[in-house]
């Protein structure tokens, strides 16, 4: 079934607590992810969980019992946007939430005024999308939302995201409560020959690949430019998007088309299979909150070549020893020597692979899980009161 869950009484259920996952698209990707591991870690934990998405872009959360869309595409219109809205209040109120959490700016820009008009008892915003690439209006209704109580809590993952609102007024600030990402770990015991079967790879070539959404801020556009000055080197691309169409004209027209794999959405569970394949994980996103893909790609012991993004070097660390080789991914050439450096230094890769596969124990899933339990059950006893923030972190 793809749109809605079963009918549920209208007034509130007794029993466990019922939380809501509120975010804009169904498809695979960073903060889907944590949204599918805190459902089911919370549903561990005794809680009745749910899933609500505002529109489906790709088949990724079809057969999970406890999602919901909104609209089976995106709203184009302004009937079908009104439509949307009166949806998404519907599901709110059937489902009675005591807690909303909301992802992603658009999820958080009406998510969290329709959870009010709902009658939530607690909403949390998290804070997925980087403020400096929100547009001026989101970043004023964000502002606004977190000065005046919107969010009742305001979940940031990083101490760089944290950071980004240093200057907003103490109203914002004293909302805001540090819970680290999560993630699963992605290893698995496929050959590198094995893995590159699956995905119809060539099997005798040196191979850096991706995972991510395609669109611009991704900069894909950087590691297939590297290819015309690494000429035996092959990308795979795991990921769809918009952005799709104009990287394979950019390959054919840089002359390395037959040289890049586009594979497709690869499902959760198979990205472990996905990166098996690899020898590099180029990461040149040009902005994010956390690099979930790039976490994920290091934990499984794939050496990962990263844009020098402040948040990429914080999160990609442990104990001050580097989990990624750093480039300005901008710079095409930059990029090319780091990825030459990568696949021909072979104690720099021993070196990045052995910090990266300690990123389990930084970032733990438990403890992610735990930090959202403790946040709910300080809401539950109006913990957060004003003057006071929080910051849930693993010690």
């Amino acid at each position: 079934m793809l749109v809605g869950p079963e009918e549920h009484e209208t007034v509130r259920p007794t029993g466990p607590q019922r939380i809501m996952l509120v975010q804009t698209q169904a498809e695979n990707g960073g903060a889907q992810e944590i949204s599918r591991l805190l459902s089911k870690g919370l549903e561990a934990r005794g809680y009745v969980v749910q899933q609500l998405f505002f529109f489906r872009r790709t088949e990724s959360f079809d057969n999970l019992p406890n999602a919901a869309f909104c609209c089976l595409e995106r709203p184009s219109g302004p009937w079908t946007f009104m439509k949307f809205l009166g949806r998404l209040w519907s599901e709110i109120r059937k489902f009675r939430p005591d807690v909303l959490m909301t992802f992603q700016h658009y999820g958080n820009f009406f998510g969290v005024p329709m959870a009010h008009l709902a009658g939530v008892r607690h909403v949390i915003a998290n804070q997925n999308s980087a403020p400096t690439l929100m547009n001026r209006m989101l970043r004023l209704s964000d502002k606004l939302a977190g000065m005046l109580g919107l969010y009742h809590a305001n979940v940031s993952n990083s101490c760089e995201t944290e950071q980004e609102f240093s200057n907003y007024p103490a109203s914002y600030r004293r909302r805001v409560v540090h819970v680290p990402h999560g993630f699963q770990d992605k290893s698995t015991d496929l050959s590198k020959t094995e893995a590159r079967r699956l995905f119809d790879l060539p099997v005798d070539v040196a191979l850096m690949g991706t995972v991510s959404r395609l669109n611009v801020l991704k900069n894909i556009e950087a590691p297939i430019k590297s290819l015309a000055d690494l000429p035996d080197v092959h990308l795979a691309v795991a990921g769809q998007g918009c952005h799709k169409a104009a990287l394979v004209e950019l390959a054919t027209s840089v002359g390395v088309a037959d040289r890049v794999h586009f594979i497709g959405e690869v499902a959760s569970g198979r990205v472990g299979e996905f990166l098996a394949a690899l020898d590099l994980f180029v990461f040149p996103s040009l902005a994010e909150t956390f690099g979930l893909a790039g976490v994920e790609a290091a934990q499984a012991g794939v050496p990962v070549v990263a844009n020098r993004l402040p948040v990429l070097e914080e999160v990609l660390s442990v104990d001050g020893k580097p989990c990624a080789l750093f480039v300005d991914a901008s710079d095409v050439p930059a990029l090319t020597n780091g990825i030459r450096q990568v696949l021909t230094d072979e104690a720099l890769v021993r070196s990045l692979v052995t910090a990266g596969r300690q990123l389990e124990a930084k970032y733990s899933l438990d403890a992610m899980v735990d930090g959202y339990v403790q946040l709910i059950d300080d809401l539950e006893r109006k913990a957060l009161r004003p003057g006071k923030g929080m910051s849930i972190a693993k010690a």
